[in-house]
């Protein structure tokens, strides 16, 4: 109850509509502890967390990590679920679930299993995406883990019984998708499957990008499919797919292969299309997720577009283009955070989310990146070479970059995965492997 109290004052803070509130619990928003990072992108899929920063004008994050381990190779983010920190990793020819006490980082239990570094279809960029790159799914109503592997090796472990197997399935095995298609002339890319599976209900939704469906739906305690999309396009890897409300519509949205994609939740409808906007990259790499506020959707991506834009959706006009501006994310999924949109790629950027004027940018950063936007008004970025950096929001500083703190080669390798702030601690991993966690404070 605390929970829904200190959400509901939050929402009202940042001047939202509570109708849209509502409507956001109702399609699906699971309430878990304020501490928990269950899901990709946080516990509302959104890199917003009611936490603090930790910054005390002074050395940030305060002191040492508390501790360290190493999970295995691979881009997958960790997860925090009440106490225990979930990781996913490859080593010695094995895909490894690790579960971590979180203060103190001791292994619980860790389960694996036989797999390849690469996609069986894998191609190009190998020196990047070996090993797992989709973030495990945590579902609080049943206390299931799900792992999405590298090589399609979807599995359903219970978090609650130490890690004991509920059921598996390979998206090769049970879909057949063939490998990716080229783009233009730009050379052929596939990673395997890097998209974070999505609970919505009793469903598990994953990009599996077969001419099946692009997005999949699977009894979430059994693993048999409910259905599948309209839409056929292969797999874009993406982050993961967004949920969103339209006009009290339950939907979710991805960016594939071919460009932005929200598809219906509500029951008859499961799977119609609503909305696409033909979006192709150079390579298909459409890596950032879509950030969502209300039934608004944000898209980026780099190299032959190089753009950002924001489209209002409606169940009878579909996408509408609100505004686009020459600015791109390569990696880092964008977050909407009091009337503005951030990202991190080479620089970090504050755009107007009204009009997508930028309003400003700074810093010196590298390609892998992400954010996390704090109470206190600031964003914690994790990039380059594990790179650990706060920064000031516009809502502290609207006219120009302010970074507070920095701290160059945390773990020296690529920050790929997505950093975690639960329960005062500060998660940070890199491609490698290695987590380091920190203390900063509630």
């Amino acid at each position: 109850m605390r929970l829904v109290v200190l959400v509901l004052a939050s929402v009202l803070r940042r001047g939202l509509r509570i109708a849209a509130f509502a409507a956001a619990l109702v399609a699906g928003f699971a309430l878990l502890a304020a501490a928990d990072w269950p899901h990709w992108r946080g516990a509302n899929r959104n890199d917003i967390v009611d936490e603090r920063s930790g910054w005390k004008d002074g050395a940030w994050p305060i002191g040492k990590p508390l501790w360290r381990a190493n999970v295995g190779e691979g881009s997958s983010s960790p997860l925090v679920v009440d106490g225990r920190v979930y990781a996913l990793g490859h080593r010695a020819n094995q895909e490894v679930i690790a579960c971590f006490d979180a203060a103190s980082g001791r292994t619980i239990w860790s389960k694996s299993y036989p797999a390849p570094r690469y996609g069986r279809v894998a191609t190009g960029d190998e020196g990047f995406y070996s090993g797992p790159s989709s973030t495990p799914e945590f579902d609080p109503a049943t206390g299931y883990l799900y792992t999405l592997g590298i090589d399609g090796d979807l599995r359903c472990w219970n978090a609650r019984d130490e890690g004991a197997e509920v059921w598996k399935l390979n998206l090769y095995e049970a879909f057949a998708a063939p490998q990716r298609p080229r783009v233009g002339r730009s050379g052929r890319r596939d990673y395997g499957y890097t998209s974070s599976p999505l609970v919505h209900g009793e469903w598990l939704i994953v990009e599996v990008g077969d001419k099946a469906g692009n997005l999949i739906a699977l009894d979430k305690r059994t693993g048999k499919q409910a259905w599948a999309s309209e839409s056929k396009s292969p797999a874009g890897h993406n982050g993961g797919p967004t949920p969103l409300v339209v006009e009290g519509v339950p939907c979710v949205a991805v960016h594939n292969f071919d460009g932005l994609l929200v598809v219906r939740l509500d029951e008859g409808r499961e799977g119609r299309t609503v909305a696409t906007h033909e979006w192709r990259t150079s390579f298909a790499n459409n890596i950032a997720s879509p950030a969502v506020f209300e039934n608004n959707v944000v898209i980026t991506s780099s190299y032959n577009h190089h753009k950002i834009a924001r489209f209002r959706i409606s169940l009878d006009k579909g996408a509408e283009k609100v505004w686009e501006t020459r600015e791109a994310s390569k990696v880092c999924s964008p977050v909407i955070y009091k009337d503005s949109v951030y990202w991190v790629w080479e620089k970090c950027y504050c755009l107007d989310f009204e009009t997508g004027t930028v309003r400003w940018s700074g810093g010196n950063f590298g390609d892998p990146g992400s954010l996390v936007a704090t109470s206190d008004e600031r964003l914690i970025a994790w990039t380059d070479k594990g790179d650990l950096s706060l920064i000031e929001t516009a809502a502290r500083s609207p006219d120009k970059y302010v970074q507070l703190a920095s701290h160059k080669r945390i773990a020296d390798a690529d920050a790929w995965p997505h950093v975690v702030l639960a329960g005062g601690r500060l998660y940070c991993k890199v491609r490698t492997g290695e987590i380091a966690c920190f203390g900063v404070g509630r």
